[in-house]
């Protein structure tokens, strides 16, 4: 796969992985296969009658509390937002995933397993050039003391901060710009984290079942408990970016612009999408010349390279 095509990709062939669910402790077996041009990603619960079928977008996002939840007319899938970052960052614009339960496998807690399967498949590219949604006003959410700001810019970056009071975690910040392999070098390997006391009080209200030492970073008041320590000094704000990726990847086309991002976790990602796109001029959506335009660009992109704009209406698709 050319990463610098600005055509649309989608997966070789079909694969198959199996894990179990973070929060439901299920094990759930997922088929990847691939999709249509403009068809996005999909998610079938084949567990389910009529194996119905939710798109990826953030208009679907029902719930952000412990994970990314989308939904449509009462059925769900849950904790997508790390196989939304592989797919992002393995430049996969269409595919269908099928599950036979409510919940994506967390596998390691991290992107990079993922990335293998998808690798497994091998990417096809296809003959429609890539929609690009390019922030063209400032937008800002916030939450308290967490806010996230985008900017214009001619490429997609995103500084991201965190702080837990945590003598091992702190205050850390990470910036990244895109490129296929930065992505599987400084992000894909970060899992997710969380704190012994709070898995434990997860655990005891019938939530987390699936967590363990092999699919999270778990730190008690003092120390990391995992034998293996970190992969990443900062592993904890490059999992936050990773979930920030998984989760814009839910506008459904490539953004660009760029991203200040303090304390955030995926209700205010999602927030921030829905304000970008219920805010009229605060974006445009173009189709992206093919071969001139990297997928989530890092090189100055002069307007040009956007031949064909498209005027949004309602939620894009």
């Amino acid at each position: 796969m050319n990463i610098c095509s600005g055509n649309q990709n989608t997966l070789a062939e079909e694969t198959l992985f199996q894990g179990v669910g973070l929060h439901s402790g299920a094990k759930i077996s997922v088929r990847l296969k691939p999709a249509r041009p403009d068809s996005g990603i999909l998610f079938r619960r084949v567990d389910l009658p009529g194996h119905p079928v939710i798109a990826a977008r953030y208009h679907h996002v029902v719930d952000t509390r412990l994970a990314t939840t989308i939904g449509s007319e009462g059925v769900q899938v849950s904790t997508i937002e790390h196989l939304m970052a592989a797919f992002w960052g393995a430049g996969v614009d269409n595919a269908l995933v099928e599950l036979d339960g409510s919940e994506v496998p967390i596998l390691d807690g991290s992107a990079a397993p993922y990335l293998k399967v998808l690798g497994r498949a091998g990417i096809s590219a296809q003959a429609v050039p890539r929609r690009v949604l390019r922030v063209e006003r400032t937008v800002l959410v916030r939450d308290g003391d967490a806010y996230i700001k985008v900017t214009p810019a001619h490429r997609f970056s995103v500084s991201y901060r965190i702080d837990f009071p945590h003598p091992l975690v702190g205050m850390q910040e990470f910036f990244y710009e895109y490129s296929q392999a930065s992505f599987h070098r400084e992000i894909a390997h970060a899992r997710t984290f969380g704190f012994l006391k709070d898995v434990e009080k997860l655990q005891s209200m019938g939530l987390a079942r699936g967590g363990s030492l092999d699919n999270a970073l778990v730190f008690d008041d003092y120390t990391v408990l995992n034998q293996d320590g970190f992969r990443y000094s900062n592993e904890c704000v490059r999992h936050k970016v990773l979930d920030l990726l998984g989760d814009l990847s839910l506008a459904g086309m490539p953004l660009i612009g760029s991203f200040e991002v303090h304390k955030a976790g995926h209700s205010l990602h999602n927030r921030l999408l829905r304000e970008i796109f219920n805010r009229p001029g605060s974006y445009g959506i173009f189709r992206a010349a093919a071969t001139q335009v990297p997928f989530f660009p890092h090189a100055s992109i002069p307007s040009s390279a956007f031949p064909e704009r498209f005027q949004p209406v309602g939620h894009p698709l």
